[in-house]
């Protein structure tokens, strides 16, 4: 299968200076990765361990200190890329004053849809999201779990191939929760592919073909299904076993931030 986004050798090194000291941090190191078209690949780890410098990387919003990443094999950055890429960030945030069908208008014109485009995605992504009955209901007005099916919409509104979801389920209930599965999972039939992160262990092991295992910047394992299932425990066990069991460093990488 072609290769959808491709690391390779990626590091990013946070440096910060205050009182003429410079300190700095781990994002990333020496990551290789192939995330495969139409597959759900999801990212677990401890926080801090690089999960969201990983999907930033691959959004463009943050230049590497050395290795390349590639996502349908060009760099990040130009619109046509934009346009086939949704993101769900762990905080969204959304004009307050906006009712939630103006919100993913908006987005929508901001993805290069046409006016019509809109409305027939618009209808579409409501009854996806569940948000039918709450279009037009202010963004101020919403739970915490009406806000991230409004993040969930936004990112699909214009029927992007890659979707990255960082915490998509952060403050959802249980219904919720599997509503959001049954969408993701009829995104995958429908060619898509997924790169996502979740404390939820239980629904990436659901989801997800492959799990790479993310610790202090590194990935020091990538699962495949059938590493998981039928063993004691599942995909929480080899996790927790993975991470327990790897002895890092912890040393800073020899390359010096762009």
């Amino acid at each position: 299968m072609p290769s959808v986004i491709s690391f390779r050798e990626a590091t990013k090194v946070y440096s910060s200076s205050h009182l003429g000291r410079t300190t700095k941090k781990i994002g990333l190191v020496d990551f290789s990765l192939e995330v495969e078209k139409g597959e759900a690949f999801g990212l677990l780890g401890l926080n801090g361990s690089g999960k969201t410098t990983t999907f930033k990387l691959a959004l463009g919003l943050l230049a590497l200190n050395s290795g390349t990443v590639k996502v349908f094999d060009s760099p990040p950055s130009t619109r046509a890329f934009y346009s086939r890429v949704g993101y769900v960030p762990e905080l969204p945030y959304f004009q307050s004053f906006l009712t939630v069908e103006s919100c993913l208008k908006f987005y929508g014109r901001l993805s290069g849809l046409s006016n019509s485009e809109i409305k027939t995605n618009l209808e579409r992504v409501l009854w996806e999201t569940g948000l039918v009955a709450h279009k037009e209901k202010r963004i101020s007005e919403l739970s915490k779990g009406l806000s991230q099916r409004v993040a969930l919409a936004q990112a699909t509104i214009h029927n992007p191939d890659l979707l990255i979801l960082d915490e998509p389920m952060s403050g959802l209930d249980p219904l919720a929760i599997r509503d959001l599965r049954e969408y993701l999972f009829r995104l995958l039939e429908d060619g898509k592919t997924i790169f996502i992160s979740s404390h939820s262990i239980f629904e990436i092991e659901k989801l997800c073909h492959r799990v790479g295992v993310l610790k202090e910047g590194r990935l020091i394992r990538v699962l495949k299904r059938k590493d998981w299932t039928g063993s004691p425990g599942g995909l929480e066990e080899r996790f927790t076993e993975i991470v327990q069991n790897d002895h890092l460093t912890g040393a800073l990488p020899k390359t010096s931030p762009r």
